[in-house]
Formats: structure tokens, sequence, C-alpha cells
């Protein structure tokens, strides 16, 4: 005869990933029907992401398209991921709301602030990039090029170029977050983040000399906002972790 606790488990098992089964439904629907509403404005949301390339080229400069399918593909790809950014929000909700029967029940009530913060923060970085960042890096590699040369940036490699600073900004500016929660799971303390402090900063200027244009602006540009969000991130965790480790007597 079977152990009934193994077909506990089991069944337990099967219900998890049921429900992992349905929230994943419904963030495809929702990051669908958002990518369905922005469709017909593909073209301008691409003029609006080439808005700090095109102020930075000289005067009667463009982009330009190699492939054949590339000017449909690249709105398109723009346009995914502006839906997939919009729907944060309920991508992060779907994602905590996962977890939150294994807490408790004034743990449970920190999770949209918690959503709300992530969120917040990442579109942050993201906005921080495109409306400061890009203006300063475009423009001063614009200014470096030869007078004999006709610079013409490509899109698809400009959409390279933009995704993966936004994904450097955006995660870079959940940093208070991440130390947040790892203080709180317990996997480091607050006094232990102190004192590898130098060795974090050394690490902000690696990643950002790693994923930023090679000129010393960028990288100031995106290593002095991970130090400075890694500190604020220090100063809540104390205070987080206090709040949600009040007695387990607290019903789930």
């Amino acid at each position: 005869m079977s152990d009934p606790s193994e077909n506990d488990n089991l069944t337990s098992f099967i219900s998890h990933l049921i429900e992992l089964r349905d929230r994943l439904v419904r963030i495809a629907i929702v990051v669908i029907l958002v990518f369905l509403g922005l469709m017909p404005f593909a073209a301008q949301i691409f003029d609006f992401l080439a808005a700090p390339m095109m102020q930075a080229l000289p005067a009667g400069a463009h982009m330009i398209a190699t492939g054949v399918v590339t000017p449909f593909l690249i709105p398109v790809k723009i346009t995914l991921v502006l839906a997939l950014l919009i729907s944060l929000p309920w991508v992060l909700y779907q994602i905590w709301a996962f977890v939150a029967p294994g807490l408790y029940a004034h743990e449970k009530k920190l999770i949209a602030p918690l959503v709300i913060s992530s969120s917040a923060l990442f579109m942050a970085g993201v906005a921080f990039c495109y409306y400061f960042v890009f203006r300063v890096v475009f423009s001063f590699v614009n200014q470096f090029a030869p007078k004999s040369i006709s610079v013409a940036p490509d899109i698809e490699s400009y959409l390279d170029f933009v995704m993966t600073m936004f994904l450097a900004f955006g995660v870079t500016f959940e940093v208070p977050i991440i130390v947040i929660v790892m203080v709180r799971m317990g996997f480091v303390t607050v006094e232990k983040l102190r004192a590898v402090r130098p060795y974090v900063i050394v690490g902000a200027f690696v990643v950002s000399a790693v994923v930023t244009p090679p000129d010393v602006t960028s990288q100031l540009l995106l290593a002095v906002p991970m130090c400075l969000l890694f500190e604020i991130g220090l100063f809540i965790a104390p205070w987080f972790k206090k709040v949600t480790s009040e007695p387990v007597a607290n019903a789930k």
C-alpha cells in the first residue's frame, strides 16, 4: 500500500503546479491584451524610443534598416517589450500571490508595497536611462565621430543596445528590494553587507564597465546610482525585518 503522506505530498505538488500554470496564463493574457492594444501605435512607439538618438545625430541623418522585414519586426518587438513593462505590476502581483500562502498574515500585508515599489523602481530605472543617460551617452559618442563618417545607426543594433541598457538600469534600481529581501530571508545580515561595502562599490563599477559604453560618464551614471540604492536598501532593511518578524503566534 502506498504511504498516505506520500499521496498527500503528490497531491499538494500537483495543486501547486496547477496554480502556477493558472497564474502564468493570467500573465500571458494581460500581456497579450496590452500588446494588441498598443500595436496600432507601434511606429510612434519606435519613434519615441529613437528620439534621443535622432536628437544627437547630425542634421539630416537618419537611422537605417538592413533587413527586409526589419522595419516591421523592430517596432513590433519594442511594442511587446512596452507591453511587458506596462504589465509588470500585474506580473509581480501574480508572483507574490503564488508565494503568499506560505507567509504569515502580517507578512501578506507587505506584498502590495513590495509589488508597487518593485514596479516603480524598475520603471524609474528605465525612465532615468531614457531621459538622462541616453542623451548624455549619444551626444558624447556622436561628438567623437570623425567628420568623414556618415553616422547612420542600424535600428536592430539600436534596439539591442537600448534593451541592454534598460535592463541594466531597471535591475540596478531594484537593488534596495534585493537587499531588503536577502536580509529578511536571513541569507545575510545588514552588518555583513556593511562590512563588504567596499567590494560592492568595486563590483558596481565593474558591472557598469561591462554593460555600458566604454566612456567614464555612462559608467558613472550606472555605478553611482547602484551604490546609492545599495545604501538605501541597508537603511530600510532593519525596519522591514522588524515589521515582518512579529511573533509566529499570528495566524496565517
